[in-house]
Formats: C-alpha cells, structure tokens, sequence
C-alpha cells in the first residue's frame, strides 16, 4: 500500500461505497472495485457478491469512477507521485478495505495504455527522476538519465534460483521491436574484444557459444551477452537499455569519441580514469 487514507479521502471512499451501493440489489454480500489509471487512460472493474454468494462483474458507475481520479489526485506527493492502481473493497457493516498499489510498481493494466498516456502521468503527477522506475520510463519512452561522463552497464539477467540458474522477470518484447533491438546492440562500436567465446547461462551444454565482446554508444556499455541471449533465448535487455534504445529510435552511432571509449571501458573493467 502506498499511503493510508487520510481523513478528506476516507470521505471519497465513503462517497464512493455511496454510489456503488446504490446501484446494487439489496442483499449483496460485497463489492470489489479495480482501478488504474495512466494519464488519461482509465480502467475500472466491478465485482458484486449478491446474496447467493456468487461474485458477478458489473459496470461502476460513472460518478464512482470519477470519485476515485479524484482520490487518486488527492493522494500526489510532490516529486514522488500517485498511485496508478488501487483495489477496493466494500461489505455490509464493515470499514472498507483499501489497498493501493504503490506508485513503483505497475498495476495490472487490461489494456496497455499507449506511451502518451504514461507521458501524461508525468505531466499531471510530476515526479524527480530518482522516483521515476525504470518500467514508467520505458513506457514513457523516455531516456533514462546518465550523469555527466558516465556510461551505463545493464544487468543481464535478475537473479538466480536457488539451482543456480538465471532468473527474467522483464516484459517480453515483440518480435518487431526485437529485431530492432538487436540491430542497435550490434550496430555500436566494438571497444573490446576476444578471441574465445563464454557458456551461455541458459543453456549449460553451450559452453562456447556467447561472444566476448563489449560494445559502446557513448551512454551505455554492453557485453555480447545482451544481444546473443536476446537473439537466441528471447531474453529482453535490462528495461532501462531498452527505454534508451527507444528513446533513440533504434539508431546506433557508427561512431563514438574516444573519451567516450575510455570511460566505457572503465565501466566494464573497473579501472578508474
């Protein structure tokens, strides 16, 4: 949950189980309501438990649905946000049980809001850039920002189980988009480079199959891994590289200065400059 009601939107959720309640038929056992929101785009899914106790869905009214943008621009916290989902639920002689998603996470959308409506969301709730996730951003579209003279290294993957292998939790891209990922990650400049090839981690019977390079577009530094495991096993690159990409319209330098070189390969090895 993000932040409690307080006494002004426990008076929306009270007005809200008002609407709601009057649009049902005596006897409802409980009433579950869903909202997101991205900018303007709005999703809202009701659920009524009548007397038989089946839950059935049903449409919201209207004027619930508004209450709830409403408690939602009540709940902004300057630089930090609001929440873009929240689920509520309402049953007879009982205070309503209210959860919020907080605002780092992505709620569950129906639909895939369109990249104008996450860029809305930051228009109407402002955020600092240390509070906007790397997943608002990729769907923003926008670049992820890079302090002067340093370059980015992405994750390869999230993690391990407790077998050792590697864990995803990233959205899929499509098969469109992929490709054109791909095309960017190989079009960078080399600035470092083997002979031999490494395991793949997906794939333990490889074990000379991931080229051992490094590639730079002056903002970012990434090993061969990134492309390979994308090209080969689907695996999307770190969401931040990927909302860069997009941000640059999938076009690679063909060039990079040399200081640029440099401090990339002081990320991948470490060295101070």
């Amino acid at each position: 949950m993000s932040q409690p009601p307080v006494p002004p939107q426990q008076e929306i959720v009270r007005q809200i189980a008002v609407v709601l309640t009057s649009q049902v038929p005596p006897g409802w056992r409980q009433l579950r309501v869903e909202y997101r929101a991205a900018g303007r785009h709005v999703e809202a899914d009701l659920l009524v438990t009548g007397p038989d106790g089946v839950p059935r869905p049903g449409q919201p009214h209207p004027e619930a649905v508004r209450l709830l943008g409403v408690l939602r621009s009540g709940m902004y916290q300057p630089g930090l946000g609001t929440w873009l989902g929240a689920i509520l639920v309402f049953e007879p002689g009982q205070a309503p049980d209210v959860d919020f998603v907080r605002p780092d996470l992505e709620p569950p959308f129906r639909q895939q809001p369109p990249p104008i409506g996450f860029q809305d969301e930051l228009r109407f709730f402002p955020r600092a850039d240390e509070h906007i996730p790397a997943w608002l951003r990729e769907r923003a579209g926008l670049q992820p920002p890079v302090s002067d003279g340093e370059i980015r290294t992405p994750r390869i993957y999230d993690g391990l189980d407790a077998a050792g292998k590697p864990l995803i939790r990233r959205r899929p891209l499509i098969p469109a988009e992929a490709e054109r990922v791909l095309a960017y990650l190989d079009a960078a400049p080399v600035i470092l480079a083997s002979r031999s090839n490494g395991p793949d981690a997906f794939a333990p019977d490889r074990a000379d199959a991931v080229p051992m390079n490094f590639r730079t577009d002056g903002a970012w530094a990434w090993p061969g891994a990134v492309a390979y495991y994308l090209r080969e096993h689907g695996v999307p690159p770190d969401p931040d590289l990927v909302a860069h990409i997009r941000a640059r319209r999938f076009t690679a330098p063909s060039e990079v200065s040399e200081p640029a070189k440099d401090l990339a390969l002081a990320a991948i090895t470490g060295e101070e400059l």
